[in-house]
């Protein structure tokens, strides 16, 4: 390849990144690794581009394909990712966290933009964040590999019978069946309820600066009273996960774990209210803690997530957010 053609091949490849990367981290149930395997999808494009005969498919199906199977070969003997709830029962009383699991284990977070493409109507905008939450990726993960690939493509993408087909190199029954499969086991799977983060809607936002605000203010009663009764806490790479409005106000209620002091920054991740909890400095200077997305259901936190393997989310997700000591009150994006 001269280097001419080098240059509009990868100009002609580079455009389908984002929603590659969607594809990718429904499939894989991590950030990281859909960052790799689109990295992997698009050398081993632009090594066959030569040979891509556009009579037979069209680039974006050829893409597609590649990536496919890039996801299959990393999910050949995986186990699937979950999320601390799917892994045991939820923590009684006690201090301490117990171990940290491997980043093998669980579903990991995404920020918005490697893997949403953006919309200029928000109602589809929150069609696409729902796909992305925490819950319906780790839901997917429940599926074997070609059935979540169909699944996907068809109920996800909107992408035909015969497309899929094709792409797969199978027969329409085929894609058919799996598909059929594929919803049949998801209806069996306990999703648990979330809405995505719509900017424009006046009940969610004023939910979440009162959550932001009494948060905080480090001010238990009224941050718990925005809890759903049922509400849970979980803090990634941790299996421990507890249940239960007046276990999370324990929880945040005990000295040894307080938040005094920390902040909430607006961030754009896996389509959920999502934060990044930053926390003061010996300089007094805030850096980022953890990583907070929140489940949000009919007026209600119903879910708190906080990653807190910020060394490795960071790069991921860009730049963080380093405060001044002081600074105005928070802001929703």
């Amino acid at each position: 390849m001269t280097v001419a053609s080098t240059d509009e091949t990868v100009s002609r490849l580079e455009p389908f990144r984002n929603e590659l990367t969607g594809y990718c981290y429904r499939m894989l149930g991590s950030g990281f690794e859909a960052e790799d395997a689109v990295q992997e999808t698009l050398l081993r494009a632009w090594r066959s581009y030569d040979r891509y005969d556009a009579s037979q498919a069209s680039l974006r199906t050829w893409l597609y394909r590649i990536a496919t199977n890039v996801c299959l070969d990393l999910l050949r003997g995986a186990r699937r990712r979950a999320l601390p709830m799917d892994l045991g029962a939820p923590a009684l009383a006690g201090p301490g966290l117990g171990e940290p699991v491997s980043e093998w284990v669980l579903v990991q977070p995404v920020p918005e933009s490697l893997v949403l493409p953006a919309a200029a109507d928000p109602a589809e905008q929150a069609v696409r964040r729902e796909t992305v939450r925490l819950a319906f990726v780790a839901a997917l993960q429940h599926l074997p590999p070609r059935q979540r690939a169909v699944l996907i493509l068809r109920d996800v993408l909107c992408w035909t019978t015969e497309e899929v087909a094709d792409l797969l190199d199978t027969s329409l029954p085929a894609v058919t069946s799996a598909l059929q499969r594929a919803r049949t086991t998801l209806r069996t799977v306990e999703v648990p309820p979330g809405e995505p983060w719509r900017p424009s809607d006046p009940d969610q936002r004023d939910l979440l600066a009162r959550y932001c605000a009494a948060f905080e203010r480090h001010d238990v009663a009224a941050l718990v009273a925005l809890l759903h009764e049922d509400a849970t806490m979980s803090m990634p790479p941790f299996r421990w996960w507890i249940r239960g409005r007046d276990r999370i106000a324990a929880a945040i209620s005990d000295p040894a774990a307080s938040c005094a002091g920390a902040r909430l920054v607006p961030v754009a991740a896996n389509g959920s209210p999502a934060f990044w909890q930053t926390r003061p400095g010996p300089d007094g200077t805030h850096r980022p803690f953890g990583l907070v997305l929140l489940d949000v259901h009919e007026g209600l936190i119903t879910g708190i997530a906080t990653y807190l393997d910020t060394e490795r989310l960071v790069p991921l997700f860009g730049a963080a957010p380093h405060l001044a000591a002081t600074r105005p009150g928070p802001a929703l994006p």
